[in-house]
C-alpha cells in the first residue's frame, strides 16, 4: 500500500471530504483556499478562491455540483464544484467552523464560533436550487453549548442535529424547533473537547473523537454509547469504514509537545480498530505531523488523511487488508 502523497496546501489540512460517487476528494486547510483533487490518482483538480481566513470544514451535495465551506474569515461559501466560481456568501459575526448539508440538500447547519461577547451558535440556512435566488437568513439558531461547536451534523431524515465541541458534550436538537431532545451523559462520555464527527454509512450510529484520547461510537437516536476506542494521544480526526468494521483514529499531540519529538520520524500514524472488538488492528504511518483530517471513499477501498505537515496522503488498501482477522 503505497500512499500517493499530495502537496497543494501550504499550511497544515483541517478537513477531508470524498463526494458521495467517490471520485473526488475535497481538502480544506489554514491556507484560505478549498482544493479538489482526483480521488484514484491524488491529482489535483482545481481550487475555490475566495476565502480569507483559515478553512475549517467543507461539505459537497449529493450530486456533486455545490460545494460549502466554513471559514474564519467569518462567512460560509457555495460555490460551483465544477467551474470553482463562488455562487454566495453566509456572512456571520464570528468565524464559521462546521458546516453540513441535509439529505436533499435543501438545508445546510453552519455552526459559528464563540468571538468577543457572541457564544456559540448552529444556523440552519435554506440552500436555494437556483443561486441567484439564495438569501442569506437563518431558518433557525441554536444557542447553548459552552465554547467551540467543531461540529454539526444532520441526523436521520433531517430530523435532528447532532454537535459537539469544547464542553465534550454530544447533544441532539430537534431541527424544527431547537429543542435540545438529548445529551450525553457525564460520566460515560468525553472528558475533554469533541474533535470530530463521523457518521455510519446508513446514519444508524456515530463516532466521536476527542482530546481526551478516546474516540466513542454512539447510537444516533438513543444516544446509548456503543463502545469507546481507546489510545495513548489525543484525537484530531475519526473515521468509519463503509465496507468493513473498522474505525479509523487520527491524532498528534498537544502542541506543547511538538518540539519532543524527533522530526525525522513519521511517527504519526492512522490507528485502525476492529469497530465491534475495540481492539487496534494495526496503523499506517508517514505524516511528519498530527493528523487533523481523515476520511474513507465511500466504496471503503481507500482512505485519505491530512495533517499538520500539509500533506493529504491517499491510501488504497491492498487485497490483503480485506481479509484481516484477529
Amino acid at each position: 500500500m503505497r500512499p500517493i502523497l499530495m502537496k497543494g496546501h501550504e499550511r497544515p489540512l483541517t478537513f477531508l471530504k470524498y463526494n458521495r460517487d467517490g471520485d473526488l476528494l475535497f481538502s480544506c486547510a489554514k491556507d484560505h483556499t478549498p482544493t479538489v483533487w482526483f480521488a484514484d490518482n491524488g491529482e489535483r483538480l482545481g481550487t475555490y478562491r475566495g476565502h480569507n481566513g483559515a478553512v475549517w470544514c467543507c461539505d459537497v451535495s449529493r450530486d456533486s455540483m455545490r460545494l460549502i465551506t466554513g471559514s474564519a474569515d467569518q462567512t460560509a461559501k457555495l460555490w460551483n464544484v465544477q467551474t470553482g466560481a463562488q455562487l454566495f456568501s453566509f456572512n456571520f459575526d464570528s468565524p464559521a467552523r462546521a458546516v453540513d448539508f441535509s439529505v436533499g440538500d435543501k438545508l445546510a447547519v453552519i455552526t459559528t464560533d464563540p468571538f468577543m461577547e457572541l457564544p456559540s451558535a448552529i444556523h440552519v440556512k435554506r440552500i436555494s436550487g437556483d443561486p441567484t435566488e439564495q438569501t442569506g437568513e437563518s431558518v433557525l439558531i441554536i444557542k447553548g453549548p459552552q465554547g467551540r461547536i467543531n461540529r454539526a451534523v444532520w441526523g436521520p431524515l433531517n430530523k435532528t442535529i447532532i454537535s459537539g465541541g469544547e464542553d465534550a458534550v454530544v447533544r441532539i436538537w430537534d431541527s424544527e424547533t431547537g429543542k435540545l431532545l438529548k445529551e450525553s451523559d457525564k460520566e460515560i462520555g468525553h472528558k475533554k473537547t469533541i474533535t470530530s464527527l463521523s457518521k455510519s454509512a446508513d446514519g444508524s450510529h456515530f463516532l466521536t473523537g476527542s482530546l481526551d484520547r478516546s474516540a466513542k461510537l454512539w447510537d444516533t437516536r438513543s444516544l446509548t454509547l456503543i463502545k469507546t476506542y481507546v489510545t495513548e494521544r489525543p484525537v484530531n480526526a475519526v473515521a468509519m469504514s463503509p465496507l468493513l468494521d473498522h474505525v479509523v483514529l487520527g491524532g498528534g499531540q498537544d502542541a506543547s509537545a511538538v518540539t519532543t519529538t524527533d522530526h525525522r520520524a513519521g511517527k504519526f500514524e492512522a490507528k485502525f480498530f476492529d469497530k465491534i472488538l475495540q481492539e487496534e488492528i494495526g496503523g499506517v504511518k508517514g505524516h511528519f505531523g498530527p493528523i487533523n483530517a481523515l476520511a474513507f471513499n465511500p466504496d471503503g477501498r481507500s482512505f485519505s488523511s491530512g495533517g499538520e505537515d500539509g500533506y493529504v496522503r491517499l491510501h488504497h488498501f491492498d487485497s490483503d487488508y480485506f481479509n484481516i482477522k484477529i
